[in-house]
C-alpha cells in the first residue's frame, strides 16, 4: 500500500496550507523535517510566523459566513468527497507518516491511515444529524427549540506522534459543525497534515475552510492561540503545555475563548489473579509498545495481583525480547525508532534514573549496528519500582512498561487511579463483577476490559482530571465545536403577561 514519492517536489511551494494553496513560511527560522529511522533530512523549509498565522485566520473568517451557512447536507457532500480523495491518497499518506515519524509500514498502513479514513467518513455522516432538543412548549405559552450553531475560527495545535489522525480528530468535526479552522501541526511532523488539507480543496471545501500553518509552538503556536478572531482554542499535548495553552487563552482582549485539552496520560494496566496471563502479557506488550510507546493511552503501569506477578514479568519480558527492531519500511520490522534522537535520549534518561531504584529486566538500550544511526529504543521492562518513583508516576512516551504486584482488589484499584491523570485505562479479569467494579471506579475517559488501545470512530476519546477535558472523535465531539442557543417563542399573542405584574402593576 505505501506509495513513495518526492518529497522535495510535492512540498517546493512551501510547508503553509492558507486559503487553498500551499505557499512558503515568512519566518526567518529555518526547520528540517528529519528521518528519525536514519537521521537524514527530509525536507527543509520556512516556518509559520505571525504574519502567516494571521493570513491564516482572516482565510478561515472570511470563509466562515458561507462554510457555516451551507447545509447539513452540502457540508456532508463536500466531506465524502474528502473521503473518496482521501482513500486515493491512502498509499502516499502511509508513506509519509511513516518517513516523518519511524512508524513501521504495517503501523501506517493497517492502523494509522485506516483509521483517519474512517473518521472523515464518519464525520461526514455525522455533519447530517447535528441536531438540538425538539420543539416543545415548556412553559405551556412559548414554544422552546434549542439551535447548534458554529463557534467560529476554531485555532488547534497538534502533536508529532499521530499527525494524521490528530489533523483529523482535530479538523473534521470543527467543520462537520460548521466552524472554519487553523491547526498547527508539529513541526517535526507536518507532511500529512498539509496533504489532508490540499485534499480537502481538491474534493471542494471552500477555500479558507482548512489552513495549516507551520512553524514552532513558541511563534507559531502561542500566535495562534492568541489571536483576537480565534473563538476556541483544541490542543491535544503535554500537561505542562496545557496550562500554558490555557494562560494564553484566557488573556488578552478575545479572554472567554473555549478550549479543549486533551493532555498527557499514564495508563495503568489493571490485571487480577483470575485473568488470562497469555493474553494479558500480549495486550500489555502491544498496549505499552505501540507508536514505540508514543501514546497518550499506551500502558505504562502494570498492575499484577501477586499470585500471579511473577508469571506476568516473565511472560511479558519474553515476549518483549522478541519484537523486531528495524527500518520503518522493512519486511518484518515491528518497533521503529521514536520520533527524534532528542526525544529517545529523554526516554532513556528515564531509564538510567530508574536504574538508580528499581530494575532494569529487559531492554534499557538504544541498539547498535545497523540501527545505530536512528533514534531507536529496544523495549524495556522495568520491575521493583515505588509506587511514588519518576518511573511510575510520570509519563516516558517511549516503549517502556513498569510492572508493580498488589494484593487485595481494594489496593490494585488505589494504585491504578494514583497518578494525576486519568485518560485510559484497563482491568483484566474473568470475573464480569471485577471487571464491573474497574470500569465504575477507575476515574479515566477510557477504560477496556481485556483490552487495551483499540479506538473506534463512534465512541468518545478524552481525559479526566490531569490529562484534560472535551472529547474528541464521535457525536459527542460535537460538544466542543458547536455552541448552544435557546430560542424561545411567544405562542399566545397577549400584550399583557402574567408576569409582567412583578415588574408593574396589579395582575
Amino acid at each position: 500500500m505505501v506509495q513513495r514519492f518526492d518529497v522535495s517536489e510535492r512540498f517546493a511551494a512551501g510547508t503553509q496550507y492558507i486559503a487553498g494553496k500551499t505557499v512558503p513560511g515568512t519566518s526567518d527560522l529555518r526547520l528540517t523535517v528529519v528521518d528519525p529511522a536514519t537521521g537524514a533530512p527530509v525536507l527543509g523549509h520556512r516556518a509559520a510566523g505571525a504574519a502567516d498565522v494571521d493570513a491564516a485566520v482572516r482565510a478561515a473568517r472570511d470563509a466562515l459566513p458561507h462554510w457555516a451557512g451551507a447545509t447539513p447536507g452540502e457540508r456532508s457532500d463536500a466531506m465524502h468527497r474528502w473521503a473518496a480523495r482521501l482513500r486515493e491518497l491512502a498509499g502516499e499518506l502511509a508513506y509519509a507518516e511513516s518517513l516523518q515519524c519511524g512508524k513501521p509500514r504495517k503501523l501506517s498502513e493497517e492502523f494509522d491511515v485506516p483509521g483517519s479514513l474512517d473518521n472523515v467518513s464518519f464525520f461526514a455522516g455525522a455533519a447530517r444529524h447535528l441536531s438540538g432538543v425538539a420543539a416543545a412548549e415548556y412553559s405551556g405559552e412559548h414554544t422552546s427549540a434549542v439551535r447548534r450553531e458554529p463557534i467560529g475560527v476554531i485555532g488547534s495545535v497538534a502533536p508529532w506522534n499521530y499527525p494524521l489522525q490528530m489533523a483529523a480528530w482535530k479538523v473534521l468535526p470543527a467543520v462537520a459543525a460548521g466552524n472554519t479552522i487553523v491547526l498547527k501541526p508539529s513541526e517535526l511532523t507536518p507532511l500529512t497534515s498539509l496533504m489532508f488539507a490540499s485534499a480537502a480543496t481538491e474534493a471542494g471545501i471552500p477555500d479558507g475552510v482548512v489552513n495549516i500553518v507551520t512553524g514552532t509552538g513558541g511563534e507559531a503556536g502561542e500566535a495562534l492561540v492568541a489571536h483576537p478572531d480565534v473563538a476556541m482554542v483544541s490542543f491535544t499535548g503535554s500537561t505542562a503545555v496545557g496550562r500554558r495553552i490555557g494562560e494564553i487563552a484566557a488573556s488578552g482582549p478575545r479572554a472567554a475563548k473555549r478550549l479543549h485539552l486533551e493532555l498527557g496520560g499514564k495508563a495503568p494496566f489493571l490485571v487480577f489473579d483470575d485473568a488470562d496471563i497469555e493474553a494479558a502479557a500480549h495486550g500489555a506488550v502491544a498496549g505499552a509498545l505501540i507508536n514505540s510507546g508514543q501514546d497518550c493511552t499506551a500502558a505504562t503501569r502494570a498492575y499484577v495481583q501477586r499470585p500471579r506477578y511473577q508469571e506476568f514479568v516473565t511472560a511479558v519480558a519474553d515476549l518483549m525480547r522478541t519484537v523486531r527492531l528495524g527500518a520503518p519500511f522493512a519486511d518484518g520490522t515491528d518497533l521503529g525508532p521514536l520520533v527524534s534522537h532528542a526525544h529517545r535520549d529523554r526516554v532513556a534518561g528515564f531509564v538510567e534514573r530508574a536504574r538508580g531504584y528499581a530494575r532494569v529486566v529487559t531492554g534499557g538500550e538504544a541498539p547498535g549496528g545497523e540501527l545505530a544511526d536512528g533514534a531507536y529504543y529496544r523495549p524495556t521492562l522495568i520491575t521493583d519500582a515505588p509506587q511514588d518513583s519518576e518511573i511510575v508516576q510520570q509519563e516516558v512516551f517511549g516503549p517502556v512498561l513498569a510492572a508493580l504486584p498488589f494484593d487485595t482488589d481494594d489496593e490494585g484499584l488505589a494504585l491504578a487511579d494514583d497518578t494525576p491523570y486519568g485518560l485510559a485505562a484497563s482491568a483484566w479479569s474473568r470475573d464480569v463483577f471485577r471487571t464491573g467494579r474497574a470500569a465504575r471506579e477507575i476515574r479515566a475517559g477510557c477504560v477496556w476490559i481485556n483490552d487495551h488501545i483499540p479506538i473506534i470512530s463512534e465512541m468518545p476519546h478524552g481525559g479526566y482530571r490531569a490529562s484534560g477535558y472535551g472529547k474528541d472523535m464521535s457525536a459527542y465531539s460535537f460538544e466542543e465545536y458547536t455552541q448552544i442557543k435557546h430560542v424561545m417563542t411567544e405562542n399566545t399573542g397577549a400584550v399583557r403577561k402574567d408576569w409582567h405584574r412583578t415588574v408593574f402593576g396589579d395582575r
